[in-house]
Formats: C-alpha cells, sequence, structure tokens
C-alpha cells in the first residue's frame, strides 16, 4: 500500500479511489514570458506533489494536508467560487472548478515541492489534481487541456495572473530532457539536457526568502507588458522583432519600456539557448543564462539582494552561467557548475549570506525528471 494510502485512510476513514503525483520545475531559460507567447525551457525536478482522492457520499469538498497536520478544510460544493475556500485549499478546489467537477471529494495532499522557492509547488500540486480527476472521472482530456485548466484554477479561482509553463511542464516533462514549449500553441520539443557525463551540475540555490507572488509584483509587472502591447498596436511582444521593439521606444513610457524589453530579448535568449544546447556548447549556453539574471535584475526588476548574492558568487568561483527562477523577489537561483567546484560554491555563498546576515541557503542539484502520473 502506498504510504498516502494508508495516511488517507486515518484522516478520512476510507481508502483513496487514485492516487496521483507531479513534479515542481526549474526554469533554464525564458523567464515571465509565459504569458506573452513567448518559448520558455524549463525541466521537471524529482521533488513532487502527491494527492490521494476518493468520491464521499455527502456534497462536500473535504481537503486535508500532510504538511498542516492532516487538519481537514472543508467546502460545500454549491459554495465553490473563485477566491472561496481556506487559501491553501483554492489550489485543488479551483482545479476541480475548472474541470467542472461539482461531486462530493475528499483530497490528502503531501506536498515535497519547497514552497516559496521558485520551484512551482502551486503547479505541482494543481497538476497532480489535475491528473488524479482526469483518471478518477474518465474525462479523456489531452495534456495541454489538463495544463489550461490548471492554468485557469490559479488565474481565476486562485487570483493569480501566472502563465501556462509551469503546468504544461509539470504535466508534459520527460525523464533526462528540458522542454522547449511553444506556450501560444502549447508545442513541445524535448531537448537532451544530460550534463552528469560532462562533469557539469545544475546547483539550484534557496535563498529561503519565500515570496507571495499573489501581493500584486508580478500582476503588475504582466500589466506592463500587457500595456506596452496596447500601446505598439501589434498581438503579441512575440510578433516584433528587438530592433522594431527598440526603434519604437518613444512611444513607450520608460517602465512599460524596460519591463518589456525584458520580454522580447527573453525570447530570443530561449531560441539562442536551445541552438547551443544542441551543439553542446555549455559555455555559451551559461553565458545566456547569465544574461537573462541582468535583464531580470536591472530591466524586470524582479530579484533581490540575496538572489543577487547567490548569482554574483557562484559567477565569481567558477560557474559557467548563474540567474534567478522563477517569480522573482525571493526564492531560488539556479548554477551551471562543474561539479568539482560544486563543495567550493555552496560554501563561498554560504560565506557571503552570514557575512551579509541573510538567512542560511538551501542547496539541492536537480536532475530532468518525468511529469504527472498515476500511482495507483
Amino acid at each position: 500500500m502506498h504510504p498516502l494510502a494508508s495516511k488517507f485512510q486515518e484522516v478520512f476513514g476510507t481508502p483513496p479511489d487514485v492516487i496521483a503525483s507531479a513534479p515542481g520545475r526549474v526554469n533554464l531559460i525564458g523567464e515571465h514570458v509565459d504569458f506573452l507567447d513567448g518559448f520558455v525551457l524549463p525541466f521537471a525536478i524529482s521533488d513532487a506533489t502527491t494527492v490521494a482522492i476518493a468520491k464521499n457520499s455527502s456534497n462536500k469538498i473535504r481537503c486535508a494536508s500532510i504538511q498542516k497536520k492532516g487538519a481537514v478544510s472543508t467546502i460545500d460544493c454549491a459554495n465553490i467560487a473563485p477566491k472561496s475556500g481556506e487559501a491553501w485549499a483554492r489550489y485543488p478546489i479551483g482545479v476541480l472548478w475548472s474541470l467542472g467537477i461539482d461531486t462530493g471529494l475528499d483530497i490528502l495532499v503531501d506536498g515535497q515541492v519547497p514552497l516559496g522557492a521558485g520551484l512551482s509547488s502551486s503547479a505541482a500540486l494543481e497538476c497532480a489534481v489535475a491528473t488524479a480527476i482526469n483518471e478518477l472521472f474518465n474525462l479523456g482530456l489531452t495534456l495541454p487541456e489538463l495544463a489550461r485548466a490548471a492554468q485557469r484554477a490559479e488565474n481565476i479561482y486562485v487570483g493569480m495572473p501566472c502563465g501556462i509553463m509551469d503546468q504544461s511542464v509539470s504535466l508534459m516533462a520527460t525523464e533526462g530532457n528540458a522542454l522547449l514549449l511553444d506556450t501560444r500553441d502549447l508545442s513541445i520539443e524535448q531537448i537532451p539536457f544530460n550534463i552528469a557525463p560532462l562533469g557539469l551540475e545544475l546547483l539550484v540555490i534557496d535563498t529561503q526568502v519565500h515570496h507571495a507572488l499573489v501581493d500584486g509584483g508580478y500582476a503588475e509587472r504582466r500589466a506592463s507588458c500587457e500595456k506596452a502591447i496596447a500601446d505598439l498596436d501589434i498581438t503579441s511582444l512575440r510578433d516584433i522583432s528587438i530592433s522594431e521593439f527598440v526603434a519604437r521606444k518613444p512611444e513607450l513610457d520608460e517602465k512599460t519600456y524596460l519591463r518589456a524589453f525584458h520580454g522580447v530579448t527573453e525570447m530570443q535568449r530561449v531560441l539562442d539557448a536551445v541552438t547551443l544546447l544542441k551543439a553542446g556548447d555549455f559555455v555559451g549556453f551559461g553565458e545566456i543564462v547569465t544574461a537573462a539574471h541582468i535583464s531580470l535584475r536591472d530591466y524586470y526588476t524582479v530579484s533581490c539582494p540575496e538572489l543577487n548574492l547567490a548569482v554574483d558568487t557562484a559567477l565569481k568561483f567558477g560557474a559557467l552561467g548563474s540567474r534567478m527562477i522563477g517569480g522573482g523577489f525571493g526564492g531560488s537561483a539556479i548554477a551551471l557548475i562543474k561539479a568539482k567546484d560544486s563543495d567550493l560554491i555552496k560554501n563561498e555563498i554560504k560565506s557571503g549570506f552570514m557575512k551579509a546576515r541573510f538567512k542560511s541557503p538551501r542547496f539541492f542539484s536537480a536532475l530532468p525528471s518525468a511529469g504527472a502520473r498515476i500511482i495507483n
């Protein structure tokens, strides 16, 4: 019996009907462009959220979490509406709402993706629930359809205007590959990212500065990019070249220009990065990763002192490239490093954080893993 099945029986008194899991993600390149029809290059990590679900005979949705000591959050099916229910439970309930499920269910969550670390714990939860519900109710939805449903749950039910990247990679990733995703049509290409035999490692540096993206910083920057699209009278920032965008700078206010400039240049960085990876040029790839951090720091302004210190220190001590990842304002950075330099770089970052009186960071290595799956 799966450990979560026995815990489910403890909490709800019956066995689950289905168990599913979905992973968090690391985004190699392509930050804050998944709501702009852009290209992104994430991969799924081994840390995942697992959910156990069963139908119940009531007209209530009951949600519990291992991380919340099994405390049960309950909402009547008749009361399900955007932004209703306990804050953490809105993610699974929102998926039910998005999929049109309004029958009684018991849901137990075991979230093993670090919260607030920029590794998309929210999408992992949404996609685990979507995968389980698709199986339990024989909905027959495709992975892109499930991704759209999970994104709709977060956008409308939770109230977080995220793009489609996190849900897509959590559902569609394959082991050993990064996922080149066209967020306009959700077409994908698996890009090999097998770096261990080359003596390389992707180090994730969790600053332990936990962000809360629903507070408006993310939404405000997305609004700036949408304002640029409206002011320039174009369909998408994807549909304008860098040179044309720069030439039309006088049509935009300074803040709008800088934030949209990140979007336009970041899309090109993704395509350039894929070309370099296919050629095995990890030095060039690392340089593009670092360029993305500079853009996020200086133009999109979503970095923070802890992230900047982690990136600068990693680069100083030999990283091929480094940048912040995720929504920003905290969370994690990545560094593409030589495996032999791992201990040195970790120690130097720890020392730098201590001198700056920052909270001690956490580290782990990320390997491209498989996407969501049914466990039983």
